[in-house]
């Protein structure tokens, strides 16, 4: 899993926004379906106030993915 952040600073010992889109989470797995439920497994425990997780990331690339294999 990998987290990347933009739009955040440091403040004492806390990480605080700016607003916006500030993190982007990332997993491997043995394909995209794996790697997907991953990355949201981890998403799951970033928590701050006001934050917004998008549910569809992935999913056009799997169902692609699995309509060529039928």
């Amino acid at each position: 899993m990998f987290v990347f952040h933009a739009g955040t600073r440091r403040e004492q010992d806390r990480l605080v926004t700016s607003g916006g889109r500030v993190l982007g989470v990332s997993a491997l797995g043995a394909d995209a379906k794996a790697a997907r439920s991953a990355a949201y497994t981890a998403a799951e425990n970033i928590r701050f106030e006001r934050a917004f997780c998008r549910s569809d990331i992935g999913s056009k690339a799997i169902a692609e993915t699995e309509q060529g294999e039928n």
